[in-house]
């Protein structure tokens, strides 16, 4: 039993415990010699319970623009112009050096190298490379900081976007934005700490589920709120017909006096937590409908954003919602944009990918230095591994398309405490391995914790006899790229 109760210890309602053994204080007094630590926090555990970073902060919010299938670095931001004058001949084994293959290029006598079919130029005074694919983009590189060294573990969509979402590559586990909230809480009560926003784009597109923005195994409070791509954001969330406020309120009060009556009787937390569940829904029935409405916008913000932001479910209005959710005090933002996954008909499909997130993007960026929440808000860019530097499919016919490559790939940072117009990392001329300052998935998610403020190892939850964290028994902060 005293094992029982140690793995559970923050979750005993000590007035069911007491009132049960009807013990009183000689209860409290037995308790605390069989048990010692039942009754106090494990300094470990202190900022999460508190809701207090462990340090001071660079970044008080985050924006996540997930790039779901895996846009091609190397038709981004990691220029490679070897590949163009090698194109055709077979990429060296030494280079490839019996790395491991997805099942769709396994079966492939030659891997062909294919350089990219855009052209790139140097921007801004850190001098970035960009492709032409992402011209507005090229224009703000001087606030991003490019890190052309991320690497994962996974080969495949599924498992890569999972441990790149939540740290592992099975499901369960609770998502980035969930270790979020149950560290740091919620900086507006009218509104959840975690939102997730998803649009589609013109590309083959990866499913998102629902396991990406999961609690996993901490409270349900923390779990990411779905945003609806239609007018109306959150499904149900108005009063039906012939109910006004008052009488919604009359409900909710009684229906909190049942579940603190069930909750004296059984204990189980997710009663608490269903509770503020329905508390947090009443008082987003006023936030929610103001926030969302983006006609109220001045013309110079929808410009900003491209005349898409006005249609819902678009990249651009879920970018331009998420600066309103995150200038509101939403801890926690992620976009998902569906459509990168260029197996083939890269030449055709990734600029219209492009077209869709492009102008958005940087306008967002913009939008947020402006108001000057640029330095207090992190924005991140990627996908959940990279692109081969050989083809797939026929080369002669531009209809080739770049497999998985999870040992090499570019994300970018800009703001919320990290250095702007760098660029960190190094491929080698093939841009198939890492030849410097490699960053790890653990690392990533070791470094955005440590810009909000908290520290890795000691952001835990025990759950099933050990203490798990985001970013498990691995990850180092990569200090290189802060500010």
């Amino acid at each position: 039993m005293g094992n029982e109760f140690l793995e559970n210890r923050f979750h005993v309602n000590r007035r069911h415990f007491l009132g049960k053994l009807s013990m009183g204080l000689g209860s409290v007094a037995l308790g605390s010699l069989l048990i010692p630590d039942l009754f106090k926090n494990d300094e470990n555990d202190a900022a999460a319970f508190s809701g207090l970073s462990h340090f001071a902060p660079k970044a008080k919010r985050i924006i996540y623009l997930f790039q779901n299938g895996a846009p091609s670095q190397l038709e981004s931001f990691d220029y490679k112009p070897l590949l163009n004058q090698m194109a055709g001949q077979d990429l060296p084994e030494s280079i490839r050096n019996g790395q491991r293959l997805t099942g769709m290029t396994s079966n492939q006598a030659k891997f062909p190298l294919v350089g990219s079919h855009f052209s790139f130029k140097q921007y801004g005074q850190s001098g970035t490379w960009v492709s032409e694919l992402f011209p507005n983009m090229a224009k703000i590189v001087d606030e991003m900081c490019v890190i052309k060294s991320m690497h994962t573990d996974a080969i495949n969509h599924d498992p890569a976007l999972t441990f790149m979402q939540t740290g592992a590559q099975q499901g369960n586990r609770p998502s980035m934005g969930a270790w979020l909230s149950y560290g740091l809480g919620s900086e507006n009560k009218n509104l959840p700490a975690f939102c997730v926003l998803l649009s589609r784009g013109r590309g083959n597109g990866q499913g998102v589920y629902s396991k990406l923005w999961t609690n996993g195994f901490l409270d349900s409070i923390h779990q990411g709120v779905q945003f609806s791509s239609s007018e109306e954001r959150i499904l149900y969330l108005q009063d039906p017909k012939g109910r006004d406020r008052e009488a919604s309120r009359k409900m909710l009060d009684h229906l909190s006096e049942l579940n603190n009556l069930n909750y004296e009787e059984f204990g189980d937390p997710e009663i608490q937590t269903r509770i503020k569940q329905y508390e947090m829904a009443y008082r987003m029935q006023t936030a929610v409908p103001e926030l969302s409405d983006l006609t109220k916008e001045p013309d110079r913000i929808i410009k900003m954003y491209g005349a898409d932001c006005l249609v819902p479910g678009t990249y651009a209005s879920n970018c331009l919602m998420a600066r309103k959710l995150s200038e509101a005090g939403v801890r926690f933002v992620q976009l998902y944009h569906q459509g990168w996954d260029q197996h083939g008909n890269l030449v055709g499909e990734m600029p219209l990918q492009a077209q869709d997130v492009d102008r958005a993007t940087a306008g967002l960026v913009m939008d947020l230095k402006q108001r000057g929440l640029l330095d207090e808000t992190l924005v991140i860019w990627g996908g959940e591994f990279g692109r081969t530097n050989y083809c797939q499919g026929d080369l002669s016919k531009d209809n080739y398309g770049r497999d998985h490559h999870p040992r090499c790939y570019s994300i970018w940072m800009a703001g919320g405490g990290v250095k702007p117009g760098l660029v960190y990392g190094e491929s080698d001329e093939f841009g198939y391995n890492i030849v410097k300052d490699p960053v790890h998935v653990n690392d990533f998610h070791a470094t955005v914790l440590h810009l909000m403020g908290l520290n890795h190892e000691k952001l835990t939850f025990k759950h099933l006899g050990r203490r798990y964290r985001l970013t498990d028994v691995a990850g180092k902060v990569v200090h290189g790229v802060l500010a």
